[in-house]
């Protein structure tokens, strides 16, 4: 989301060197559908175009739609305030709530806890415009290495950092499985920072308030994934992302859910070749996929499946956490993290610190990059 020019990650991709790769955008129209029971609804890009399209399906709305774009548009909600207590409060169409939270796949919805400002950010970007990439994940990975190693830098693989060494309350070397010793003037983890915490050679650290605060801190759930290689010609390419929910509300957790997304075709094939299933449940999703792509199942040739265990590996994040830290507004400046530790110079970074997703990553980013720059520690 936001990828526009003039929006939130056109700068950032720029400077990365990111926007070369092959971004395709989602349909205008309806860049997200979600489908609650018998019912479908388009999101649209454009708060103006978000706003009218819900506002033909639910009349009655039209005004409390326009405080609801005027407050995505407006500055950042107070982390205080409770995104479920405010849809409420401003909305009289409980149906309209679950639309608007739809696409709750790309958050964790929880009534008692998810800040109106985590909502917002997870929802508003992808009004103002919605990308998919041509080709896997891998091409951000290869873009962002080559032009590390470009610039001087190197990229260590298979290099577990075992141990953060430190003196007089700054590290001094990072130690790794393979036997190697990095020293350095700044570290910067963006492993979860109750892990990365754990890792401070330094009984101080060990002991310290800042620690025990991590360790107490919950997670969000983790999500499996379905990647299906469909049978040629047997699916037509769409360009948008589908949500599917059976048996109540988003906000519900035993409500059953699943996100669709199709991988770009190569070339000038129309026919969807991989096509993802995203849901948090450990159960097949297909039979409710098959609700908006009917006879789903006859079209796969192969399945891979990813669980929250696969990513817990992957990425150090505990319990495969799809979103990090859970955010609540109840306790805002103890779910809320800085980038920086009681370590001077240790800095974190990643979906645990502000926000989750690319955008909420590589603002992060930008947080943890200014201290350093400044060199103020």
């Amino acid at each position: 989301g936001g990828l526009g020019e003039g929006e939130p990650l056109h700068d950032i991709f720029r400077r990365l060197g990111l926007l070369r790769l092959p971004w395709q955008r989602l349909d205008p129209d309806g860049f997200d559908r979600i489908t609650i029971g018998d019912r479908t609804f388009r999101l649209a890009e454009g708060f103006d175009r978000f706003a009218d399209a819900l506002a033909n399906e639910f009349p009655r709305q039209r005004q409390a739609l326009q405080r609801y774009t005027d407050m995505l548009q407006g500055p950042d909600p107070d982390p205080t305030v409770n995104a479920w207590q405010w849809l409420s409060q401003n909305f009289d169409d409980p149906l309209l709530v679950d639309v608007l939270s739809g696409s709750c796949l790309k958050t964790e919805l929880r009534r008692e806890s998810l800040p109106l400002f985590a909502f917002a950010h997870s929802q508003k970007s992808y009004i103002q415009s919605s990308w998919r990439l041509r080709g896997d994940s891998s091409l951000i990975v290869s873009s962002l290495v080559g032009d590390i190693r470009r610039m001087g830098g190197e990229v260590v693989c298979r290099a577990e950092v075992v141990q953060l060494v430190g003196h007089d309350g700054r590290l001094t070397a990072a130690r790794c499985s393979n036997g190697e010793v990095y020293e350095g003037s700044w570290f910067v983890s963006d492993i979860h920072p109750a892990s990365a915490l754990a890792l401070v050679a330094d009984e101080r650290i060990q002991r310290s308030m800042f620690r025990r605060r991590l360790a107490m801190l919950q997670n969000t759930y983790g999500l499996y994934t379905h990647s299906l290689v469909l049978k040629p010609g047997s699916l037509p390419y769409f360009n948008h992302n589908k949500f599917v929910y059976r048996g109540g509300s988003p906000w519900d957790e035993a409500t059953e859910r699943v996100m669709l997304s199709c991988r770009v075709p190569d070339g000038d094939s129309t026919g969807a070749l991989l096509l993802d299933l995203l849901t948090p449940s450990s159960a097949d999703p297909t039979a409710l996929a098959e609700t908006v792509v009917p006879g789903l199942r006859d079209m796969v040739s192969e399945r891979y499946v990813s669980t929250p265990l696969t990513w817990q590996r992957f990425t150090r994040t505990p319990g495969g956490s799809a979103y990090g830290i859970r955010k609540d507004s109840r306790q805002p400046l103890l779910t809320i993290l800085s980038p920086r530790t009681p370590v001077a110079n240790l800095l974190l970074t990643g979906q645990n610190v502000v926000l989750h997703g690319l955008e909420g990553v590589a603002m992060t980013a930008l947080q943890t990059i200014g201290i350093v720059l400044n060199g103020n520690t």
